[in-house]
């Protein structure tokens, strides 16, 4: 027993020592020794805790915990467990061992507020920090303090509340930079950049004074500052340096996940729709292990829209219905995933049951429904039921008397005509602001805006008593008086009289009017302009002085000659001839028939035998490459919300709304859709022919009427044989479906006309003995359409090889490429083609779209893809004109 007990001291000194030189691996070799003498020694098993704790074990820590429970006393070992089911992630459980324990130790209150900030328990872990500073006496009170200025920084930005100045110095740049996050939080942003800078400044000073420190490192331990930085400057809409300065930490690779996670959520922000692969790549940082525990609710909510947003932009209608879903279980009260829903249906044309979705979740949500039925009335404006619309919005109480929405029924109603209507909502608006708000600006306001609004529409009688309120505000406002005047005297002339008497004197009047706005007043409807006088005009003569000035007879105007009152004139005699639709050219070889006349004595009777160009066997010449122009991408349908870093490391994000048609975005009335229907329309299918491609282009037909051409530029759509060019081709120029539409063989040729710009859809056949001519119309085609049959994998390396080749002496040549027939089951996704393709090396100074389309011939309508596709390309060529 005595050499026993003399190996346990000998253990314990190794243990200590080892503790003593943090070489936790050998003390706890040396502390697994004693518990073989002595397994059940508190002190030893106290001990192999500490060991496990400090060499990051922390399950195995907690299963000793677990299984010695009764040697080991809970409150003994309560920061130990408590600390290990933190570091698991295991928050909860944390807080109730912390609370469960008989004595709040210094270290249980520090892990206390660590918890409660996890926990998003801001106020309560604002007052354990506060209560820690004022009663510690030791060398950790400026940690202390840097996590008491994260806490009022979460204060600021998450629950948007001013927090108490504590009056915290900035003596480090960590505190700094969480004073920096307090002043984004309450919205002022020149201050937060100035404390950023003041960050930066401190924080490379104090690295660069430790020489074990490289500049990698300085960089590294700068990646949350410039991050949060760029956010300040995407808030203040510098989006290009924003995203300069977040593709510099992208590319630092940070090992903190949260800061990975939010800059490129923030770059998907400013890339929208443009750049929809981009953020497909940097989506994926999003998902890295452990982001979960690093970023606050609201921040990983964001994130997940984002995700639900990216699929519906790429056209994956499947995924973003799923991740929608998804958001709306989690958040079953939240407007938000329920709106994308709708916009993906929209994008669908589902207006109907996108409508019903809306309906279904104000009732089983009323909090909700105010941001619903805007939705609601949005959607309505689309299809036209303004009525409709209008019922719905008289239907938010909570915006019902608001002028903007006064303004805005009252405009849909006078579009409608129903005048009725339109002055009922005045009225309503006028009593509730009576009630409320009487004699405030926006009560007379009102007021007067009703009063013109009957005055217009010829309501003289019921604009009196709105014309009276305002006298009586101001009767000083000869203007409103002349309005009251007027309408009592259809009423009541009597009364007309007696108010006319408070009209100023005509002495006093100031005879500087402005005639043209008299005129046109309500009061003046039918009052008949006449022309005002020539300043210095002479005195008309008296009768017999001069001569009397003769009449000018009018002439008759000229008709044309061979004018036929009968025939329908040409409803396109005003364009040139060339652009005429019945225009076939001019006939060639007209003059070829004179050669031979002459002196040299030779017969023009076998010219036409001698003219190659006249034989059956010649085949017509090839279309010329024509001209195209750079892109400008498509606007988006509900645009990203914006995210940024906040305190310590956390980060937020923030809605940035943009509007677009369709009513998908920020839900704003969005502008009719305009269809691009072709003045003229040519289609020209040839077979290819080499030796016939004209080198040097004929000299167009001369036109006696000098009219401006529309400029042409030229769109060319190439692809492998079978791809789907031709259908989509037609359905991209003309805006219509062709059911059957023959493969072509050579060149298909569809032009439009769009105001001043002629558009031209070149399209060359896609088969084996094609393929080599396709290069020599790259040389004009500044946007180029590359079609792939997504349903036809063993193809795709093919498909590869010949794009890759066609772009490779092209770096800036515009490029969409069409993933055709996704409608075919089994069909590649955009994302697996675009990796199939190798689209990450087109170049980086082009611009790039993938967008999945397909052309059903049983399809009532084009697709949604296929307008859009077609709304980009158009959207690209007009930019660059």
């Amino acid at each position: 027993m005595a050499s026993g007990g003399a190996a346990v001291a000998s253990l314990w000194t190794e243990v200590n020592r080892c503790g003593q030189n943090g070489d936790f691996t050998r003390a706890l070799k040396s502390v697994n020794k004693i518990l073989q003498e002595c397994k059940d020694d508190v002190t030893a098993l106290q001990c192999k805790v500490v060991c496990l704790i400090q060499s990051g074990s922390f399950k195995e820590a907690l299963n000793v915990i677990s299984s010695h429970t009764k040697v080991l006393n809970s409150d003994a070992i309560a920061f130990e467990k408590a600390y290990c089911e933190y570091r698991l992630n295991r928050v909860e459980n944390a807080l109730k061992t912390i609370e469960s324990a008989a004595e709040q130790t210094d270290k249980l209150k520090e892990l206390y507020g660590q918890v409660l900030y996890r926990l998003e328990r801001y106020t309560e872990c604002q007052a354990v920090y506060r209560d820690l500073i004022r009663n510690s006496q030791d060398d950790y009170e400026e940690e202390r303090k840097t996590n008491l200025s994260a806490v009022m920084a979460a204060i600021s930005t998450w629950e948007k509340a001013t927090p108490e100045d504590l009056g915290l110095p900035e003596t480090s740049y960590e505190l700094c930079y969480n004073s920096a996050c307090t002043l984004i939080g309450q919205g002022k942003l020149p201050e937060a950049m100035k404390k950023l800078r003041e960050a930066e400044e401190q924080c490379r000073m104090s690295l660069s004074e430790d020489s074990d420190m490289t500049e990698e490192d300085i960089d590294s331990e700068l990646a949350v500052i410039h991050s949060q930085m760029a956010y300040v400057m995407q808030l203040q809409g510098r989006t290009e340096d924003a995203l300069q300065l977040y593709n510099q930490v992208i590319k630092l690779k940070p090992t903190d996940v949260g800061l990975l996670a939010v800059t490129a959520n923030n770059i998907i922000t400013i890339n929208k729709d443009q750049n929809v692969f981009d953020s497909k790549k940097k989506v994926k940082l999003t998902n890295a292990e452990g982001v979960e525990h690093k970023l606050a609710k609201k921040q990983l909510q964001a994130i997940e829209f984002n995700k639900a947003l990216l699929a519906m932009y790429t056209n994956q209608a499947d995924q973003c219905r799923k991740l929608s879903s998804g958001l709306q279980s989690l958040n079953p009260g939240h407007p938000r995933p329920i709106l994308i829903q709708v916009a993906q249906l929209c994008r669908e044309k589902q207006h109907a049951k996108a409508i019903e979705l809306l309906q279904r979740f104000s009732e089983q949500h009323p909090e909700s429904a105010s941001e619903i039925k805007l939705t609601m009335a949005q959607l309505y404006l689309t299809q036209a039921h303004v009525t409709k619309a209008c019922d719905i919005l008289r239907s938010v109480e909570e915006f019902k008397h608001k002028p903007g929405m006064v303004s805005a029924l009252v405009t849909m109603y006078s579009h409608e005509e129903d005048v009725d209507s339109a002055i009922d909502v005045f009225s309503q608006a006028i009593q509730y602001y009576q009630e409320e708000q009487p004699g405030s600006s926006g009560h007379l306001s009102l007021v007067r805006e009703a009063a013109d609004f009957k005055l217009k529409y010829g309501r003289k009688k019921e604009a009196i008593s709105d014309l009276e309120q305002l006298w009586k505000q101001n009767t000083n406002d000869i203007h409103t008086l002349a309005q009251l005047i007027s309408a009592y005297s259809l009423v009541d002339q009597e009364k007309a009289k007696s108010l006319s008497k408070h009209l100023p004197s005509p002495e006093t009047m100031s005879f500087n009017v402005d005639v043209d706005e008299l005129e046109n007043s309500h009061g003046a409807t039918y009052v008949r302009k006449k022309a005002a006088k020539v300043t210095g005009e002479s005195l008309p003569k008296e009768e017999g002085q001069g001569d009397v000035k003769k009449k000018k007879k009018k002439k008759k105007s000229k008709l044309p000659k061979n004018y036929d009152p009968k025939a329908t004139p040409d409803p396109e005699r005003w364009l040139p001839m060339r652009e005429r639709s019945y225009y076939r050219g001019r006939k060639k070889g007209k003059k070829k028939e004179q050669v031979g006349k002459g002196t040299q004595g030779a017969t023009s009777g076998a010219v036409s035998d001698l003219d190659a160009s006249k034989t059956a066997s010649s085949p017509p010449t090839s279309p010329r490459p024509g001209s195209a122009a750079a892109a400008a991408p498509a606007s988006n349908v509900v645009p990203p919300r914006q995210q940024k870093p906040a305190a310590s490391g956390a980060t937020r994000k923030k809605p940035q709304q943009k509007k677009k048609k369709g009513g998908k975005g920020g839900w704003q009335k969005p502008e009719e859709p305009v269809e691009i229907e072709p003045e003229k329309e040519t289609s020209t299918e040839a077979p290819v022919v080499p030796e016939t491609v004209p080198a040097v282009a004929e000299e167009p037909e001369r036109n006696d009427v000098q009219t401006e051409r529309p400029s042409s530029r030229q769109v060319l759509v190439l692809g492998l044989d079978g791809a789907g060019k031709t259908s989509l081709v037609h359905c991209l120029a003309t805006g219509t479906l062709e059911q059957n539409v023959a493969p072509t063989k050579g060149f298909n040729a569809v032009s439009i006309n769009k105001e001043d710009l002629k558009i031209e859809f070149l399209e060359i056949g896609g088969s084996e003995d094609l393929r080599a001519y396709w290069k020599m119309y790259l040389c004009k085609a500044e946007v180029l359409v590359y079609v792939v049959d997504s349903s036809d994998s063993a193809r795709f390396p093919l498909a590869k090889m010949h794009l890759h080749e066609l772009i490779a002496e092209h770096p800036r040549l515009s490029l969409v490429v069409l993933a055709n027939k996704q409608d075919v089951e089994g069909a590649c996704g955009i994302t697996d083609l675009h990796e199939a393709l190798f689209l990450e090396g087109v170049g980086d100074e082009r611009k790039l779209f993938l967008i999945g389309t397909h052309v059903s011939k049983d399809a009532a309508e084009i697709p949604s893809s296929v307008q859009d596709a077609r709304e980009l390309i158009v959207q690209m060529v007009s930019d660059a004109n």
